[in-house]
């Protein structure tokens, strides 16, 4: 009975290897949960009411901003933040970037010290990660796993434009609702992803720290907003051309003569061609009469219409 209640053997090179991935989870645990914050957001719906919604917001500046997603805020001004100690701040949104999904918010009140921010670009597949976050309003929430995939893409967008989110970071720490806007952090608890979104139970989504989000969060911290170049094409109204058929050729063209239904007879040499309103009708030689009102005259002929595709 006591062997069988008693607990596997495991050798020292395994307990050793278990206490070093405890320790270094919760050494980035400790380090980063004081720094997420649990935002609190009131959207308005249709009708008029108001629906609350949460997120999480990672600090990374002395003065108090905090850096979440841009779904998480929508299209409100302020909420409220809350901290692990258990402080709470009204915060008001500086700006967002709904094609990069990223947003600035910064906090009326104290804040915890910044989380280093740290270089996607130079994750590994299968490398550690810890998610830190609010999944469901559990402040100071923490779960680990590791990078699963690199390069993936995630279409974001508005009303009027969309654009594809390249470099997103995957990874198999559990992400919850809530979770959005939280720091997934290597071992050395530099934040290198924003908490984005949930593909699947064990498919978690970050937006990369990298170059270009930096540039994003600078444009957001300096205007409020982001400015994109857009190439396409631009049209302006014009006067309609003329008709198809009035300024055709007033002679009978082989090729009209070839689908006339009723062939015209040749014209005697020199004489003016058939269908010419300007000239004299042609002698009547042997033969089917000529009929240019019926499809050799230019101004008989009409434009089938376009065939209708049967999408349309």
């Amino acid at each position: 009975m006591a062997e069988t209640l008693s607990g596997p053997d495991r050798s020292g090179e395994e307990q050793a290897a278990l206490d070093s991935y405890s320790r270094t989870v919760t050494s980035v645990a400790a380090e980063l949960t004081a720094k997420v914050a649990a935002l609190n957001v009131a959207h308005r719906r249709a009708g008029g009411r108001f629906v609350v919604g949460t997120g999480s917001a990672v600090v990374f500046t002395d003065d108090g901003f905090l850096l979440t997603n841009a779904h998480v805020v929508g299209h409100a001004d302020a909420g409220t933040a809350s901290f692990a100690d258990g402080t709470t701040t009204p915060f008001h949104v500086i700006g967002a970037d709904p094609l990069s999904d990223l947003a600035v918010v910064r906090a009326d009140g104290p804040t915890p010290p910044p989380a280093r921010l740290g270089e996607a670009d130079a994750l590994r597949v299968g490398q550690l990660v810890v998610a830190v976050g609010n999944p469901l309003g559990l402040t100071g929430s923490v779960t680990a796993g590791v990078v699963s995939a690199l390069g993936r893409s995630l279409p974001a967008g508005t009303g009027r434009a969309t654009r594809v989110i390249d470099d997103v970071v995957q990874t198999d720490a559990t992400l919850h609702p809530g979770s959005s806007g939280g720091a997934l952090a290597t071992a050395d608890g530099r934040v290198v992803g924003i908490n984005t979104a949930i593909a699947d139970v064990g498919l978690g989504l970050a937006i990369p720290v990298n170059g270009t989000s930096r540039k994003i969060i600078a444009a957001l911290l300096a205007t409020g907003r982001v400015r994109r170049a857009y190439l396409g094409i631009a049209g302006t109204p014009s006067p309609r051309s003329p008709r198809a058929g009035s300024a055709a050729p007033t002679s009978a063209s082989p090729a009209r003569r070839a689908r006339c239904p009723h062939r015209c007879a040749p014209a005697p040499a020199g004489a003016p061609a058939c269908g010419s309103p300007r000239s004299s009708p042609p002698p009547r030689p042997p033969g089917p009469a000529c009929a240019p009102a019926t499809c050799c005259s230019p101004r008989a002929t009409r434009p089938s219409p376009a065939p209708r595709r049967c999408n349309a």
